[in-house]
């Protein structure tokens, strides 16, 4: 039985001024944001119109939440509104009967913002971006990473905050670390670090951790995307990589009502994300090639893109061709093949569609 959770997102405009903050921080001064939220929960059977439509009503109830905060004052609705409080006002009203595991998460900037773990514990997370050079010294002969070439990496780095004032601090606390680090990394070559000499984004997320958790023992992950469609989590014990694709495909939900939208025949522009965990290879120094992963997992990715996926289901005997089903289908098939894969995730929209794990 695999573990299915849909996920929707919603924006909202805003001003706030954090109290808290000392005079001379920006933040201290009244200021707006694009705040975009996020809400991932396992719908109940019958919590949606029709099977089928858990996205949709889950994004509904989404909006319906942060309209009462879209263009207004968030001081008139919470007396110190950073992102863990904005957050857990968002928990506080999304809980529903049908919903079950509900996490949200707020984004106040591109780079910043608060995930509610299924605890309720907070953490804080910033975003921050290098650009630097490395090659991959031990891969086979040809390989195109054994070059030296470039990327413009990106670490996101979240940090655990047990409420209140120390959430206030954290973020703080994040920029400070990050600082020195920033300095070692941006416009270099990251062979020439000691540490970084087989730089992986495996490698580089496990140096990260080692080089932060001294000043940020609370810290919980790091993230480090290579490229915008693939990179590498370290948590302090685990790796985990990832591989995003892009499905440009067509369908109609069978089990919606003859005169709902979604029994017509329309389309998306999917993401997919293929969640990938192990050992770190001692010599290559990660736990799978993106290369191979995007390879192995082709014909899967040929039978998705630019068809129509309402036929796919059919075919496969699915219940119908919603994200959640797709994605469960995508697991089941990919680990013939791709025996690490851990967890897919399937957005038809930005932040909107289902994310599948096993037990």
């Amino acid at each position: 039985m695999l573990n299915i959770h849909h996920c929707a997102q919603a924006g909202f405009e805003a001003a706030r001024q954090l109290l808290g903050r000392p005079a001379p921080h920006p933040q201290a001064r009244l200021h707006g944001h694009s705040f975009v939220s996020r809400l991932r929960a396992h719908a109940a059977p019958g919590w949606a119109l029709c099977p089928g439509t858990e996205v949709e009503q889950l994004q509904q109830h989404l909006e319906a939440v942060t309209a009462a905060l879209d263009h207004r004052l968030l001081n008139d609705c919470l007396p110190e509104p950073d992102d863990a409080a904005l957050a857990r006002w968002l928990q506080q009203r999304l809980q529903h009967d049908g919903l079950q595991g509900a996490q949200v998460g707020l984004q106040s900037t591109p780079r910043s913002g608060c995930t509610l773990d299924a605890g309720g514990g907070a953490h804080i997370w910033r975003r921050y971006r290098f650009e630097a050079a490395h090659q991959l010294p031990r891969v086979p002969a040809g390989h195109k990473c054994g070059r030296m070439h470039g990327h413009g990496f990106e670490a996101l780095l979240h940090v655990r905050a047990d409420g209140g004032e120390a959430a206030a601090g954290v973020a703080d606390a994040i920029e400070r670390a990050w600082a020195p680090l920033q300095q070692r990394l941006h416009r270099q070559c990251l062979n020439d670090i000691p540490g970084l000499e087989n730089p992986t984004s495996e490698v580089l997320s496990a140096w990260l951790w080692q080089q932060l958790v001294p000043a940020l023992p609370a810290l919980s992950r790091v993230t480090v995307y290579e490229t915008a469609s693939c990179g590498a989590r370290y948590d302090g014990q685990r790796y985990r990589i990832w591989k995003d694709l892009t499905l440009d495909s067509a369908r109609r939900l069978r089990q919606a009502p003859a005169e709902h939208p979604l029994a017509a025949l329309y389309g998306h522009t999917y993401t997919l994300r293929l969640h990938l965990g192990g050992e770190l290879d001692a010599v290559q120094g990660w736990t799978l090639d993106f290369g191979d992963v995007k390879r192995l997992f082709d014909p899967i990715f040929k039978a998705l893109d630019h068809q129509p996926l309402h036929e796919l289901a059919e075919r496969a005997a699915l219940p119908d061709c919603d994200c959640a089903s797709l994605a469960g289908w995508i697991l089941q098939q990919g680990r013939r093949e791709l025996a690490a894969l851990e967890r897919v995730d399937l957005y038809q929209t930005p932040g909107c569609g289902a994310q599948v794990r096993l037990p």
